[in-house]
Order: C-alpha cells, then sequence, then structure tokens
C-alpha cells in the first residue's frame, strides 16, 4: 500500500465507530491536510507515517465522526448558556433568590439573562410575576426566558427600559400578559419576548466576538464539529460576524445558516450566493407553525386535554403558510419548520405536500423540527414526501410529565416525541439539542433517545427507545444527509474531511448510564486538533 503523502494525523483504536457499520471496529485511520486518506489496520496504516506524523493510539476508547448537532441558536444559546441557569428552581422564590445570587456575583453585568425555569416543576405550578424580581433586583435588567425559550419572565425595571405598560399593543403572534388593572406582569408570550430582546442582544461586536469564540470552544470541548444555525433571535445579523471568523480561518466548527423564510426572495438568494464555503455555508430557510405545549401555542389537532376551548394557535394562517412554501420551493430552497403540536406538524406536511404538486417532486430535504406529538394518520406521510424529522430527546426529558400528558389529553400521550416510530416508518432523524433549550453536550441526547428517561428518572414509552448505533448515526450522518453534505461529512471514509471525535470509553461496551459520564478526548475539525484532553502516543 503506498500513498503520495505522509499522513498529517493517525488515531488508532480497538472501537472505531465509522457510522458505515452498526458495530466499533480496530483500526487506523490517516488525516492528511483536512481529509481522510486512508483507514485500515495498524499494520496497514503506518506506511503513511513520517518523521512529523502525530500518532495517537486510544487503546479501546470511542472513536466516531464529528458530532453534527442539527438544530442549535449559537448566539443567543452561547448568551444563556453564560447566564444563569434556572433548571434546578421548584419555586418562583427558589428562582428568585437564583437570580439575586447571580447578580451578585456579576455586578457589572447590564443585563442579567437567563434561562430555564418551568413553572410546571413549581408547587401551585402558577406562572411567575415581576413583584418577585422587584423584590431581589429592583435596579436591573433582568430577561429571563422559559424552559422551552417561548416566554419570558422579566422584572418591572425593564418593562419601563423596553417601554412596554398598560398601553403597549400585542404584537402579532405574541401576547403581552396583564393583570385585572391592565399592567403588565412580567410575563411576555412568543413575539412579545422580542420588544425585549432587541435591547437585551444588542451587543458591541467585540462582544460578539467574544460570545463566538466562546461558542466554538464549548462545541470543540463536546465534539460538535458541525451546526444547524436557526432562524429565531433575529440571528442574521450575525452572519458577517460568521463570514469574518471564516476568512480569518477561525471557524473550528462548520455552521449552516437557516434565515427566515419571511424574508424576500431575493434577499435569501442573495445569502445562498453569499455563504458557499466548506465552513459556512447556506442550508435553506426556517420557519416557524406554532408555538409549544406548555403555553399552550402549539397547534394541536383538537382541543388542549386541560383547556378544551383551544387547539393553540397558528402563527401564519394555512393559506399564508402554503403560499410562502409553494414560491420558495420554486425558487429551490429547502425549508425546516418548527411544528411542535400534531396540527402544526400536519399543516407543514400538507404545505410540502402543495409545493410537490404545484412545482413538482425533487430532492428537497424539506425538514419538519421538534415533532413532540403527531397524528397517527401522518406517520408515513412523512416517509411519502420525502420529508426529514428534526428531533431532540432531551426536550422531552425536560418536560414534567404529568403536566405535559394532562395539557394534551389521554388520547394523544401515546404519541409524545415519537423518534422510534418515525424511524422505523423510514423516515431519516436527525438529532440535536435546540442550543440553548439544552446544553450543547451531544451525549445528553443520545442518552435520551437510547434510554427515554424523563426528568422523573424514569423511561418515558420504552417503544421510543432507539439503539445506540442508531443515536450515533443520527447526530452524525443524518444530520450530513439533511444539510446535502453526505459527500463530505457523517461517516468516517477515505476521501470525506476529517471531522472526528475520541470519546473516553467505548460505549458500545457499558451500561447506558455511563454516557452521561463520557468525556471528549480529542476533537478533530477540518484535520485539525481543536479540543485535547490527556492523550496518549504509539
Amino acid at each position: 500500500m503506498s500513498y503520495e503523502k505522509e499522513a498529517d494525523v493517525i488515531l488508532s483504536s480497538n472501537a472505531v465507530f465509522t457510522g458505515v457499520f452498526d458495530k466499533p471496529i480496530p483500526a487506523s485511520i490517516a488525516v492528511t491536510d483536512n481529509k481522510i486518506t486512508a483507514i485500515g489496520s495498524k499494520e496497514e496504516i503506518k506506511s503513511q507515517a513520517g518523521l512529523d506524523t502525530r500518532i495517537y493510539d486510544y487503546d479501546d476508547q470511542l472513536i466516531i465522526p464529528g458530532f453534527h448537532d442539527f438544530h442549535v441558536h449559537i448566539m443567543s444559546g452561547i448568551v444563556m448558556e453564560n447566564g444563569v441557569n434556572l433548571e434546578a428552581a421548584r419555586s418562583e422564590e427558589e428562582a428568585a433568590q437564583m437570580v439575586k445570587r447571580y447578580a451578585d456575583e456579576h455586578p457589572n453585568e447590564e443585563w442579567i439573562i437567563g434561562v430555564g425555569w418551568d413553572a410546571g416543576y413549581w408547587d401551585g405550578q402558577q406562572l411567575p410575576h415581576r413583584s418577585s424580581l422587584d423584590q431581589v433586583v429592583p435596579d436591573r435588567l433582568v430577561l429571563l426566558n422559559h424552559a422551552e425559550m417561548h416566554y419570558a419572565w422579566v422584572n418591572s425595571k425593564t418593562l419601563e427600559y423596553c417601554g412596554i405598560n398598560q398601553d403597549t399593543e400585542h404584537p402579532s403572534y405574541g401576547y403581552i400578559q396583564k393583570d385585572e388593572n391592565g399592567d403588565p406582569t412580567g410575563i411576555l408570550y412568543e413575539k412579545a419576548t422580542k420588544l425585549v430582546d432587541q435591547y437585551a442582544f444588542d451587543f458591541s461586536e467585540e462582544k460578539e466576538r467574544e460570545l463566538l469564540d466562546k461558542f466554538l470552544k464549548l462545541a470543540a470541548s463536546v465534539g460538535v464539529t458541525s451546526v444547524n444555525d436557526m432562524y429565531g433571535d433575529g440571528n442574521e445579523k450575525y452572519y458577517g460576524l460568521f463570514n469574518e471568523f471564516d476568512e480569518e480561518s477561525k471557524l473550528t466548527i462548520r455552521i449552516h445558516i437557516l434565515p427566515s423564510i419571511d424574508f424576500e426572495l431575493e434577499k435569501l438568494k442573495q445569502w445562498r450566493n453569499e455563504f458557499t464555503t466548506d465552513k459556512l455555508q447556506f442550508s435553506g430557510l426556517k420557519g416557524f407553525m406554532d408555538g409549544v405545549i406548555t403555553s399552550r401555542t402549539a397547534y394541536l389537532v383538537g382541543p388542549y386535554g386541560d383547556s378544551p376551548d383551544t387547539c393553540g394557535e397558528l402563527v401564519y394562517s394555512p393559506g399564508e403558510i402554503k403560499e410562502k412554501v409553494v414560491k420558495a420551493d420554486r425558487e429551490g430552497f429547502r425549508m425546516r419548520f418548527h411544528a411542535i403540536g400534531d396540527g402544526a406538524v400536519r399543516l407543514a406536511l400538507d404545505a410540502f405536500e402543495e409545493a410537490q404538486k404545484a412545482n413538482g417532486k425533487r430532492d428537497a430535504r424539506h425538514t419538519i423540527e421538534h415533532i413532540e406529538i403527531i397524528h397517527e394518520d401522518d406517520i408515513p406521510r412523512f416517509r411519502e414526501l420525502g420529508v426529514l424529522a428534526s428531533m431532540q430527546p432531551e426536550l422531552m426529558a425536560q418536560s414534567e410529565r404529568e403536566t405535559y400528558s394532562t395539557r394534551i389529553g389521554p388520547e394523544k400521550e401515546p404519541y409524545i416525541f415519537p423518534i422510534n416510530t418515525l424511524k422505523s416508518a423510514g423516515v431519516t432523524v436527525g438529532l440535536g439539542t435546540d442550543f440553548r433549550v439544552a446544553t450543547l453536550n451531544p451525549l445528553l441526547e443520545i442518552y435520551r433517545a437510547v434510554t427515554r428517561v424523563s426528568s422523573d428518572g424514569r423511561p418515558w414509552h420504552v417503544y421510543e427507545c432507539i439503539p445506540l448505533a442508531e443515536a450515533l448515526k443520527d447526530y452524525t450522518k443524518s444530520p450530513a444527509y439533511g444539510t446535502f453534505r453526505e459527500e463530505e461529512l457523517g461517516t468516517l471514509e477515505v476521501g470525506k474531511l476529517a471531522d472526528i471525535v475520541v470519546l473516553d470509553r467505548n460505549l458500545f461496551e457499558a451500561p447506558a448510564e455511563e454516557i452521561l459520564e463520557t468525556k471528549v478526548k480529542l476533537t478533530m475539525s477540518d484535520g485539525e486538533i481543536v479540543y485535547q484532553d490527556n492523550d496518549s502516543r504509539m
């Protein structure tokens, strides 16, 4: 076996999960420049080694393709990641005290930004009020996003600063909760949160660069080498920043951008033509069908189990969304829609079907995001229409089970977060985090997908568990396919880009519980080692 050029790096292990097979194999991987140039036995690959080749032997530790998070929000996510985390709060008072501690520890931050509170876990399950924040941080600006990021809790100072008062009208697809006197309570739903976001996320260029750098370091530390940055926080304003990092060779992950479907088609075409590098690519359009279950803004087929007077809400009328999809599809755009309720999922499928009828069938790889609930009749339609599913197992675990089940009603209960149901029906499923709805760590999502263990420590619908090999493929191979990059990414094969991760144990030989304890030993992105824990050399 002869090679034109010696390898820059050789990685070896008795457990290499290439994604081509369902089990790890003993192998060595040669990397030259930014590509995998050979895979074989140690004996076969050692002839690629030269004097300057860096050689790493990981014994029985698992080598896998780089993780590809199919759904993140880079900039807003990293802000939340570095803010106050309220996931552990079990009452409004406890959450307020956590905010106070954070404020005391960060006296120079103008905004106190947090995420993760969920009144479903609190006694009485009542939504919080601005007054409890006023008691602990009356003179600081506070923005606390709910765990699902579709509504927020703010204090009086923030309401005043952002000009939100009795006279402020509700935005389209948004709601400002007010008390019996017409005063805002401090809870803002859906697009009403943008009345605050526009100020809270107004950062200097220096701060934006600092935040992106933090995200890249975080991603490398958890083995994420590619992401799909989904519209949702006005993130198009960061495209220039991403491009700067790309031009300066500072991007240590591959970013696939998806701006809002609401932009003019000409602007979207401009972005599509502009972002085409290996590290920064336009990937399609993102839209919203509905909201979330906890606020009863997710759109259901039939009424909510605990509120029979509502089926939830749609962002657009069915006619509007079908028109948008048909027009965008005609221009060759792929689309991905947030659709949590079974009614929203059905409408997304209807819109994609309408586009096929109007424009003809093509390899569009349109995708539906989240799919927390699905109607049985719509399951086969994914494969029939060639639609992909983008899902986040940790969101299942975050939901307080009794509250969630009561809200949707017993008839919908069997079809909650139906990952295995969709895969069994031949649907391509890509996994991700919806960062910062959940932490960026892929291993947490894989653990949830494999075990279905929920927040109460019990499995929730074990028939929706998937095998470890499938979970790993759905975090590597499927997202590569979902971004039209299956020829370059997603598996460890000769000729593919060298995005490779080493874990500190062979997950195929360990109990499922150890997935949560697993750490990344090394992350390689585009042939460069961007993160490294204690390595061992041959």
